[in-house]
Order: structure tokens, then C-alpha cells, then sequence
């Protein structure tokens, strides 16, 4: 599920947003200034919706941090319909421009154009990384501090999913389901053992570094 980060301080629109967005298969992470926005932004995020008249730092340099922190399609959206405003936002990298009101099939629809774009650079050899570990989905390879990992077919598959996610707290049922797919084999025991044995393998390559943390009665997560 690809992930975008609505920038929006009106906490009406900015709701609205988010369920059209998750009603329509996406995950969605909320802002409501830039700065909130800036820092909200990380590797999970697939596509940006920024309202350009934000409260403290202005929409301009609000872009220029987004696409240097990670270079993501980002799309405006504003009441502004001065034509030469908006050539200012493409010239500081913003991806598109949607004016408000604008309809939500319109910006479904140019949210699926952008994704589409840009989705073959960004799944590229299909490498996630977090810390000093290194996983290739399509090669099906896992390094740590340099050094590889060789993994179960379950342990890659939990190191995938937490690497996919590694701000969210994976509980156990959305691990069964990924992970062991419905399996009647898995269970608490069978999870606590493989997880037990991943740690192991990533210690054995970075003994100071402590990358998944237990999250009591719910799941796991990485180290923050």
C-alpha cells in the first residue's frame, strides 16, 4: 500500500483528504503546518499533497525541504490561480498543481498519473534500508553493517514487512496474515522463535545495535 502525506493545516479538508485517500486503497500520514510536514516525511511516503498557504514557513521553502529529504512527486494544491505562481513552484520542484475546489475524481486521477510515473525508479532493484541493514526484495538478499544475512523464508519476510513500515508498530495478526499468510502453523510460539532467530542473525553482524523492539501485547516494531 503506497503511502501520501497530506500537508493541510484545515483539519476539515485535511480529513476529507484522508478518507477519500484510504477509501481509495492508499495509507495516509497527516500535517498541518510545514514544519510538521517536514518532519513527517520519510521513506514510507509515496506522493505528497501540500496546500500551499500553510501557517510559519511558506509553501515555497516547504517544497525545497520536502524534495531534498526525499524526492517524492509533489502535488499543490491552492486557491491561487495566478499563472505565474504556479511556473514559480514547478521551477522549485513541485509535480502538480490542483486548484481549489478542485474534484476528488480529478485528484484521484492525478495522483494515480504521478504514481504511475514514477513507480518504476522508485521500485527499482527493490531496496528497502533502515540503519545499516540493506534488504533486496527482488534479489532476496539481506546485509548488516556490510556483512550478509542469510535468512529463512520467514525471517526475510518479517524483516521485509518491518522495513516496509519501520515507523508502525506491526501487530501480530497483520503478521500472521503477511508473513505466514493464513498458515495454521503460526502462532505465538512459532513468531516469538522466528523473531528470536532474526534478532540473533542481525546481532551476530552489529552486536551494539538493538533493531527490533517488542511492543508488549500488540507486536513489533523497529528501534526507533
Amino acid at each position: 500500500m503506497q503511502t501520501i502525506l497530506i500537508i493541510e493545516d484545515d483539519a476539515g479538508i485535511n480529513d476529507m483528504l484522508r478518507v477519500l485517500l484510504r477509501q481509495n486503497g492508499y495509507d495516509t500520514i497527516s500535517a498541518y503546518s510545514g514544519t510538521e510536514g517536514l518532519l513527517a516525511h520519510g521513506e514510507e511516503v509515496s506522493l505528497i499533497l501540500l496546500d500551499l498557504m500553510l501557517p510559519g514557513l511558506s509553501g515555497e521553502a516547504v517544497i525545497k525541504g520536502l524534495k531534498e529529504k526525499k524526492n517524492v512527486p509533489v502535488i499543490v494544491t491552492s486557491a491561487i490561480h495566478d499563472v505565474s505562481k504556479k511556473v514559480d513552484l514547478f521551477a522549485l520542484g513541485a509535480d502538480d498543481y490542483v486548484t481549489k475546489p478542485f474534484h476528488n475524481e480529478e485528484l484521484l486521477a492525478r495522483i494515480s498519473a504521478r504514481l504511475r510515473n514514477v513507480l518504476p525508479e522508485q521500485t527499482k532493484g527493490d531496496v528497502l534500508t533502515y540503519k545499516d541493514i540493506i534488504l533486496n526484495k527482488s534479489e532476496h538478499t539481506v546485509s548488516c553493517h556490510g556483512t550478509a544475512v542469510e535468512l529463512s523464508k520467514h525471517e526475510f519476510a518479517l524483516l521485509e514487512l518491518f522495513m516496509e513500515s519501520p515507523k508502525r508498530t506491526c501487530t501480530k495478526s497483520r503478521i500472521y496474515d503477511t508473513v505466514w499468510d493464513y498458515e495454521n502453523s503460526a502462532d505465538d510460539n512459532t513468531l516469538n522463535v522466528h523473531i528470536s532467530k532474526l534478532r540473533k542473525k542481525l546481532k551476530e553482524c552489529s552486536p551494539d545495535e538493538d533493531y527490533i523492539e517488542t511492543v508488549w501485547g500488540i507486536g513489533y516494531r523497529l528501534r526507533k
